[in-house]
């Protein structure tokens, strides 16, 4: 522990000792700069740039608009609140406002290196700043305010103003922790550490993480979904759609300068093993010759890329026991890596009980966090790859066997995933028909659509969707819609009405080992199947619920550079239902119940008190005040408090303390209590279906289950 400390210390004095004047920055190459570009970076920005400018659907040259937006977008990425830069350093970089592009199709990257070689400075400085505030201590007794909302606000004119916005950001964070009744003592050794802990951060930057900003700065200005993914992230992307990686089957943190195991992952050779416990820390990683390497002060990202590797070999790990001290003995473990699989993001079911006098109705109800799908292992043949589709049949298999009386599929913050899962997805619960149209660069339209005759449920259902449904979420809840087989329950979606393609930049360069990663990149719009778009507007519920969401901060309207909303043709196809005549019954019931729904109209208190806060952007600086409003929002919490309710909201009040700084068994406890708390939302979704599947038996059968029947087509 003190060789980490010496090196910290030793590392953030080399940052505060380089030269750094507030004259206009070079363009040209440097030997000053602590990160530098390398040699494939300048030959990954210039193959992307030939990419990007002939086949994105939204063609734009790279000139000096461009670079304007490059500049802008790069200055935002490493300082989105407006914190660290003053308005002098802004102008120090104004040289290179135009001349961004040039830096791209020349090569030369030095400037966005040196840009983030000033941030990395300022943050020392900030930092510092700081941490000199604590030893001075604060004036609670004042009338001031911090403006805590930056994102719009003018950068600081010079560095009077950034201290003393800095003081006042460490004055809010003192404030915070002694309203939760902490001491001096500990108030003032956490915001210690904490700031010495960012500032460890900023200093394990390394040169690809430079190179990702700001090729990202520099695809996001073209069009917001478009991104750069070196091979790290490549390498994330593909394990979040097969939902499986290879390696120990632990979830780490990075708590002070440890690698902590947080979680053991079921079946997973760490879990097996019964030689590694939550909390244990991880200060060595070795392979199977025996060597092994120090990994205390890294990365998270770098002792994980240690331990993944190929299945059946083996993996040391030094470890540090949770319940032993920083001197206390260690312990050498070998495992042999094995197939994980990823299950938390995997479609999940439950079924919920409502009950409306003498009658109970069973909703099933499946989550999908992402429209997932192993590409590879569906182009080798494998007859048991994972989608998104697979898994939600299978669960509806389930389900009809548990005799549920509807179907709930919750959507809420899915951002989307693989086309070919949102309409095979659709195809469970539509008889043959077009799903999608997509407009390509050249115009030219094209329609995806389901060819499998029957479904896979033929029941009352309804798709429940928020602010952070995406893409292929919108494209699946809008066919629903425009078929008129569901109503959609919830809040407008994203609002993401576009079509991105992986392009491996090694393939097209021919490279023989992995140099260059990945270009995700727009290729086509996306337009529902009566020629509407999603884009912009997302799609609108049937049944609204109140919204928490910002849509000026969150959401596809929220982007400056977006695709405008615009109609094509709708495309052939036949409606299953009308929704029109069964919304409106839906509505009537919803709103009488929900008059009544205690829990329902505190939720609408939070989000109206939610709405308040975004909206004031400033916080008092003064202890009466501070304490007044934490009084009030006790007292509101209080007036909830029952049965078990009590522990839970205790868990979620605000301590002051930030992730990793609590014992890892109270972060746990916390995480744990925000997924219990009730989901009201959910429930009176679920109570929409059970009004469904009320009205439709008060009907005759559903007209696509009878068209199926008449036909003799069999229900897949």
């Amino acid at each position: 522990m003190q060789r980490s400390k010496r090196v910290k210390k030793s590392l953030i004095l080399a940052l505060l000792t380089v030269a750094f004047s507030t004259q206009a920055i070079s363009l040209e190459p440097s030997s000053t700069l602590r990160l530098a570009p390398t040699k494939e970076q300048a030959q990954t920005a210039y193959l992307s740039a030939q990419l990007l400018g002939r086949y994105h659907y939204k063609t734009q040259p790279l000139d000096d608009a461009l670079s304007e937006k490059i500049f802008d977008r790069y200055l935002k990425s490493l300082d989105p609140e407006r914190l660290f830069f003053t308005q002098s350093d802004v102008d120090a970089f104004s040289e290179a406002r135009t001349r961004l592009d040039d830096a791209i199709q020349r090569g030369n990257l030095a400037v966005p290196f040196a840009m983030f070689q000033r941030y990395e400075q300022r943050a020392v400085e900030r930092l510092s700043t700081a941490r000199e505030q604590l030893k001075q201590g604060f004036d609670f007794s004042q009338k001031e305010s911090y403006p805590y909302a930056r994102d719009k606000a003018p950068w600081p004119r010079d560095d009077a103003e950034a201290r003393d916005l800095w003081r006042k950001r460490a004055k809010n964070d003192w404030l915070r922790l002694k309203l939760a009744g902490k001491d001096d003592k500990a108030i003032r050794e956490t915001l210690e550490k904490r700031y010495d802990n960012y500032l460890a951060r900023t200093q394990r930057n390394k040169s690809d993480d430079v190179f990702q900003i700001f090729m990202n700065a520099f695809a996001m200005s073209i069009e917001p979904h478009t991104n750069y993914l070196g091979r790290s992230a490549s390498d994330d992307f593909d394990i979040s759609m097969r939902l499986s990686l290879v390696g120990i089957g632990a979830v780490l943190q990075e708590r002070d300068e440890y690698i902590t195991i947080r979680e053991l992952v079921a079946g997973g050779p760490a879990a097996k093993s019964g030689k590694l416990a939550v909390g244990d820390r991880i200060v060595g990683v070795g392979q199977a010759d025996g060597s092994v390497s120090d990994v205390v002060g890294s990365r998270v990202d770098e002792v994980v890329k240690l331990i993944r590797g190929t299945k059946d070999t083996k993996v040391l790990l030094d470890i540090l026991p949770a319940e032993s001290g920083p001197d206390g003995k260690h312990k050498l473990i070998s495992l042999v890596r094995d197939k994980i699989k990823l299950e938390e993001q995997a479609a999940k079911k439950s079924v919920i009980k409502v009950s409306e006098g003498a009658v109970q109705r069973k909703v099933g109800v499946i989550t999908l966090p992402t429209f997932y799908e192993d590409f590879e292992g569906r182009r080798r043949g494998d007859k048991e790859f994972r989608s998104a589709s697979r898994d939600v049949v299978r669960l509806i298999d389930e389900l009809k066997k548990e005799k549920v009386d509807g179907l709930l599929i919750d959507l809420r913050n899915n951002g989307g995933g693989s086309l070919r899962e949102a309409v095979e997805l659709t195809g469970l619960f539509i008889d043959k028909g077009p799903v999608v149209q997509q407009r390509r660069p050249d115009g030219k339209i094209g329609v995806e659509s389901d060819d499998n005759a029957g479904v896979a449920w033929d029941g009352p259902m309804a798709v429940l969707i928020n602010r952070g449904s995406a893409s292929a979420s919108e494209i699946f809840a809008a066919a629903l819609q425009d078929y008129g087989r569901a109503p959609i329950i919830g809040e407008s979606s994203f609002g993401k009405g576009t079509v991105q393609t992986l392009i491996n930049l090694d393939e097209v360069a021919k490279n023989d080992k992995p140099k260059f990663g990945e270009l995700k990149m727009t290729v086509a719009q996306f337009f529902r199947v009566n020629g509407g778009t999603t884009q912009l507007k997302g799609v609108t519920p049937d049944i609204r619920f109140p919204s928490i969401a910002d849509p000026d901060s969150y959401g596809e309207s929220s982007y400056d550079n977006a695709l405008p909303w615009i109609q094509i043709d709708a495309a052939t196809f036949k409606p299953a239902g009308n929704l029109k005549d069964v919304v409106p019954a839906l509505q009537s019931r919803h709103q009488a119940r929900i008059g009544k729904d205690k829990e329902f109209q505190l939720l609408l208190e939070d989000v109206a008190e939610i709405r308040r806060l975004r909206e004031t952007k400033l916080i008092s600086l003064n202890e009466t005040e501070r304490r007044k409003e934490k009084e009030t929002q006790e007292a509101r919490l209080k007036a909830r408090e029952k049965g078990d309710a009590k522990d839970k909201l205790a868990a979620i009040r605000d301590d002051g303390l930030q992730s990793g700084e609590r014992s890892l068994a109270a972060d746990l406890a916390a995480e744990k209590a925000r997924k219990d708390v009730k989901d009201v939302l959910l429930d009176e979704a679920a109570r929409i279906v059970a009004d469904e599947a009320e009205l439709s038996n008060a009907k005759p059968q559903l007209a696509m289950r009878e068209k199926a029947k008449a036909a003799g087509q069999a229900i897949r």
